[in-house]
C-alpha cells in the first residue's frame, strides 16, 4: 500500500507536535508517514513531571525549549542530529497490536543501511547495546500514531545535561524517565555518513510498496498553527499538566542555610514552607502565602518577591539566590 508521506517543514518543537496531532485527528485513512527534526528540546511524556525530568538551570542556559507530547513514555532529547519518525495509521485489531509492529520496519531500514538494529525490552531500539532511539504511541479513535526518535549525530553532553534532574529532591507518583546509554547511528555506518543521506535512504526504505507526498492546504496549516500556540506552546500544557509532587531543596548561602519544601499541583505552588539557620527579621507568613497559588516560573515568582524585602527577611540571603533554590538552579 503506497504511504503518504508528510514533511513538517519546520525545527520548531511546538508547530512539529501540533502537525503531527492534525494529521492523527483529521488524515482517517490511509498510511502516512512523517520524518521530522526539532532544533535543541526536551519533549517530556504525557504523564510526567516536567520538573522532575530536567535539570531546570542547564536547560535555561542552553537555550532548550521543553514540551509535553501526546504519547506517553519518557522524557527525550532532540537537536539537529536527530530524526524523528511519525507513522500514523489504522489500528486494525488493538490485540494484536505490538511496539514491533513499528519497530520492525525501522529495523530492517538501518539493516539496508549495514546497521544490526533490534527492538529492546524498554520500548527502544538498540544497536551493539546502545538505544539509538526511544518511541511512544496513542491510539485515538480508529487511527493510531507512532513515533520515534533517530539518534544520527546528537551531542551525548547535551542529552545528558538536559536530563538530569535530582530524584532526591521529588517525590511524585509521574511516569519516570528510564535512562538507558545512548549511541549515535553515525557510528555504526560508513565513514562519510550525514544526515541528510540517511533521511533519503530511511524514506527509500519505509516507502517500498509506493510513496505519495503529500502537503496540507493552508486552512489546515492555520489550524496547525493555532494548535501550536494554544497548547503545545502554553504553560498550562507543558507545566500545569504535570502530575502533583512535592519538592524539596536546600542551600548554604553566605547569609545562613536555607531550605524550601513545597507541593506542587497543577504546576502551581500549594503549600510551601522554608526552613533554615539564617538571621529572619520577620516572620515569612506573608510571604509564603502570597506565593501560594503562583505558577512555577521565573517571571511570576520574580514579581511576587518584589513585593518582599527579601534580603531583610531571610538575613541576607537575596532574591534571586532564592529564586533559584525554588526552581533548582544551581542548587
Amino acid at each position: 500500500m503506497p504511504v503518504h508521506y508528510l514533511e513538517t517543514g519546520s525545527v520548531d518543537p511546538c508547530y512539529n507536535l501540533a502537525l503531527e496531532q492534525y494529521v492523527l485527528e483529521h488524515r482517517l485513512k490511509g498510511e502516512w508517514l512523517l520524518l521530522w527534526q526539532n532544533a535543541n528540546t526536551v519533549v517530556i511524556g504525557l504523564n510526567q513531571n516536567a520538573a522532575e525530568e530536567i535539570d531546570a538551570a542547564f536547560v535555561e542556559k542552553h537555550g532548550i525549549t521543553v514540551v509535553r507530547r501526546m504519547t506517553g513514555g519518557g522524557a527525550v532529547y532532540h537537536d539537529l542530529g536527530n530524526l524523528n519518525y511519525s507513522f500514523i495509521c489504522d489500528v486494525g485489531n488493538p490485540e494484536a497490536l505490538t511496539i514491533r509492529r513499528f519497530t520492525d520496519p525501522v529495523c530492517r531500514a538501518l539493516a539496508a543501511m549495514g546497521v544490526a538494529a533490534e527492538t529492546g525490552g524498554r520500548n527502544d531500539i538498540l544497536v551493539a547495546g546502545r538505544k539509538v532511539s526511544g518511541v511512544a504511541q496513542r491510539i485515538v479513535g480508529g487511527r493510531i500514531l507512532h513515533h520515534g526518535t533517530l539518534l544520527f549525530d546528537s551531542d551525548p553532553d547535551m542529552i545528558a545535561g538536559a536530563l538530569h534532574a535530582d530524584p532526591a529532591k521529588f517525590q511524585s507518583k509521574s511516569a519516570k524517565s528510564v535512562r538507558s546509554r545512548v549511541g549515535n547511528l553515525r557510528d555504526f555506518l560508513p565513514p562519510g555518513a550525514d544526515l541528510p543521506r540517511f533521511r533519503e535512504r530511511l524514506l527509500e526504505e519505509l516507502t517500498r510498496e509506493g510513496l505519495i507526498r503529500e502537503s496540507l492546504p493552508e486552512e489546515d496549516l492555520t489550524a496547525v498553527r493555532r494548535l501550536a500556540e494554544e497548547k503545545y506552546r502554553s504553560w498550562d500544557w507543558t507545566y500545569g499538566h504535570s502530575p502533583a509532587y512535592t519538592f524539596r531543596n536546600r542551600k548554604r548561602f553566605p547569609g545562613g542555610t536555607l531550605e524550601v519544601r513545597m507541593n506542587i499541583r497543577e504546576g502551581r505552588i500549594g503549600e510551601l514552607v522554608f526552613y533554615g539557620d539564617f538571621m529572619a527579621t520577620a516572620p515569612l507568613t506573608g510571604l509564603c502565602e502570597a506565593l501560594q497559588g503562583t505558577r512555577l516560573n521565573a517571571q511570576d515568582l520574580t514579581a511576587v518577591l518584589a513585593r518582599f524585602p527579601v534580603s531583610s527577611l531571610f538575613g541576607g540571603i537575596r532574591e534571586e539566590e532564592i529564586l533559584a533554590l525554588i526552581m533548582d538552579e544551581g542548587a
